[in-house]
């Protein structure tokens, strides 16, 4: 696949393709980038398209690199002669499951000057709550868009449940946030907020965890759009949904080695009792470590019932860390699917497994220890980066 063969003027390619193709500094990532490609070139009748949105528009095509890498890093063949939904998977035990892909993105994504630090610095001072909900309204439009193509909607001529690969098979939407500088910062807060409704937990007058729900987000021009889609069969078409907002381009440069540093969140959850047997090393509350002269790790340990839970903040050089291809990957399984996604196909230690209890109403997300939460990087050569 030629990916970077400039098949556009320059004044149209998109600032990251720029980059790529005239920084030597970034030669190993273009190397990544490529590998992350490997079978797509499969996808006949789409290949050009492909090829010009990763030059135009970059991001779309970029997480779509990611899941094909990802898919098979998870033990999926990928069968790239059905082009379109994006993914056609069959797991290794012979389960067919279809992925669409897609990402949110700025209204100014391809305008050079949205990258300038000065649009920077206005998106890194936005309040937090207005750039909740515009993501979470981003998030939504993207969901419901495919979910349209799927059933039809849209007065497609085949949509994608008519498809004979499709019929019968779970159909799962990949989204990823691209639409705002902030967006890798966002953990699953957004998604959160789509698909289950509520907001993350916050500490009440006596110090307890509590979680507030959302019913709806209210869009500038007033109207409203309810929230919780898997908390009811509103959206029954979609079996599930893969979310990450670390599949971005911060994970191709750490997979060259370049140099750059890192700050990334993980997880953490102990037993009660375990943690506690040793007080002399673990405290609850905040503490620093120093690993090296370039890591350091900020932890905050709080108690939640029979569990200590909490995060480390790392601030490191790349070579000092490590993450796979998969973390930071989300998957939410919806409970009210009319085709339900086997949970055993994308349940690796690395994912976080997210579902809806409709028996007793609530969320559930299991985070494994460790697992990653958020993450930047910033190379010596730019600004930093998703």
């Amino acid at each position: 696949m030629n990916l970077y063969e400039p098949r556009f003027n320059a004044d149209r390619l998109h600032p990251y393709f720029i980059r790529l193709v005239t920084d030597e500094n970034y030669e190993p990532v273009k190397d990544v980038i490529l590998n992350w490609a490997d079978g797509m070139d499969g996808r006949k009748g789409e290949l050009i398209k492909f090829i010009d949105e990763f030059q135009l528009s970059f991001n779309s095509s970029l997480w779509e690199l990611y899941l094909n890498a990802a898919f098979k890093y998870i033990g999926f063949d990928i069968d790239y002669s059905k082009e379109s939904p994006d993914f056609c998977l069959t797991s290794k035990c012979g389960k067919v499951v279809n992925v669409e892909a897609v990402t949110t993105n700025n209204s100014r994504n391809k305008d050079k000057s949205y990258y300038d630090s000065k649009s920077i610095s206005e998106s890194t001072s936005q309040d937090n709550k207005e750039f909740l909900d515009e993501s979470t309204i981003k998030l939504l439009g993207a969901i419901r868009e495919k979910r349209n193509l799927f059933i039809g909607e849209d007065k497609k001529a085949h949509p994608y449940s008519s498809l004979e690969h499709v019929k019968d098979n779970p159909f799962v939407i990949a989204v990823a946030p691209f639409d705002n500088h902030l967006s890798f910062t966002q953990n699953n807060t957004a998604i959160n907020r789509v698909l289950f409704g509520i907001d993350p937990p916050r500490q009440n007058h006596r110090g307890e965890l509590v979680r507030d729900d959302v019913e709806h987000v209210i869009k500038k021009n007033g109207t409203k759009l309810d929230v919780g889609i898997f908390t009811n069969d509103s959206y029954k078409e979609i079996s599930a949904v893969i979310f990450s907002t670390t599949g971005m381009f911060g994970k191709a440069i750490l997979q060259s080695k370049i140099d750059a540093m890192v700050r990334a969140t993980k997880y953490r959850e102990y037993s009660k009792k375990k943690f506690l047997s040793n007080k002399r090393k673990n405290k609850i509350g905040q503490s620093v470590k120093r690993l090296s002269k370039t890591h350091e790790i900020y932890s905050i340990r709080y108690l939640i019932g029979d569990l200590v839970a909490g995060s480390d903040v790392h601030f490191c050089h790349a070579s000092e860390w490590h993450e796979s291809h998969i973390d930071g990957l989300h998957i939410y399984y919806n409970p009210y699917a009319e085709i339900k996604l086997d949970k055993k196909l994308f349940n690796t230690f690395q994912i976080t497994q997210n579902s809806f209890d409709i028996k007793n109403d609530c969320e559930v997300q299991i985070h494994p220890d460790g697992s990653l939460v958020s993450r930047q990087v910033m190379t010596s050569y730019e600004e930093e980066i998703a």
